[in-house]
């Protein structure tokens, strides 16, 4: 194991660099407490930073707060690979190179997804977790989703237009999609890297590569394994969620076992930053309850 070493970077808390068994990983570290690891979502010029420094200080107040930046997003470098793939083989090592035994998860969309395949194949490792969006499977909308579309869109012609049509899909309330949140995404979205690795992932072509590969294996589909999740999971959901649309959620809600349900009204597909008020208490309760 490699001793965790800091990394310069712009933003209010260092990044901080560790080898692990499958490649190096960057993070943040901040706060102290039970141990609770963020995990970030997908798409152009995401970062775990981004998705959860808003409400960083409030969860800090009582937990170790770590930022995990998933491999192949333009932070950690690139693992090769699909970079949704290889996101669901990063925590184990990583908690292992930080000699960190449990914690809690907290993960947004596809880090929603990475939570719930450590917690049915490392049961022992997640003591609770909580998604934001992203899991299940749509029963009544459409397919792909039109925040999915516009991703493919901006993949494809990667204008700034595009990148600011698909930011206005994530959110309820437009006045958050700021010139400072398009600089943000632009500057890293458009970076050669990032951006092929964002083709491997959502380019139309490979997005329905995925999907023909998916139907024809004789693996189970993602959303087919959550009644395996026994660990007490909390779902939350924005009801305006035009990326992962609100019925998605039925079929955790039903399977996971132990499995609680809240959704924000007025709220889109980032309900830790559009309801981050409400978001802090209610998914503060749960993860203190009974503590």
């Amino acid at each position: 194991m490699s001793n965790p070493a800091s990394v310069t970077t712009g933003a209010a808390q260092d990044l901080r660099e560790i080898n692990t068994s499958a490649g190096p990983l960057r993070y943040y570290d901040v706060g102290d407490g039970p141990v609770l690891l963020f995990l970030h979502g997908s798409g152009p010029g995401v970062t775990g930073w981004r998705n959860f420094r808003g409400v960083l200080p409030t969860f800090a107040e009582h937990f170790r707060c770590l930022i995990l930046e998933f491999p192949g997003f333009g932070v950690s470098d690139d693992w090769g690979g699909h970079p949704m793939i290889t996101a669901q083989g990063a925590v184990i090592p990583f908690l292992d190179a930080l000699e960190v035994d449990r914690v809690d998860i907290v993960g947004n969309s596809m880090g929603g997804g990475v939570g719930i395949n450590t917690a049915i194949t490392a049961p022992e490792r997640v003591r609770r977790l909580v998604t934001i969006g992203g899991i299940g499977t749509t029963i009544f909308s459409p397919g792909p989703s039109e925040g999915i579309r516009l991703l493919q869109e901006f993949t494809e012609d990667p204008t700034r237009q595009r990148l600011v049509d698909w930011l206005r899909s994530m959110v309820y309330d437009q006045s958050l999609v700021t010139e400072e949140l398009i600089e943000e995404r632009w500057t890293l979205a458009t970076d050669p890297e990032t951006l092929e690795s964002a083709r491997r992932m959502y380019g139309k072509a490979a997005f329905a590569g995925m999907m023909t590969a998916m139907a024809a294996s004789d693996l189970p589909m993602p959303w087919a394994r959550m009644h395996k999740v026994s660990v007490p999971t909390l779902l939350t959901w924005g009801r305006d969620d035009r990326v992962s649309p609100l019925d998605m959620a039925l079929i955790p809600m039903r399977t996971i076992p132990n499995a609680e349900f809240h959704v924000f009204p007025n709220c889109g597909h980032w309900a830790m930053i559009e309801a981050k008020a409400a978001f802090e208490s209610v998914v503060g309760e749960f993860l203190q309850r009974d503590a």
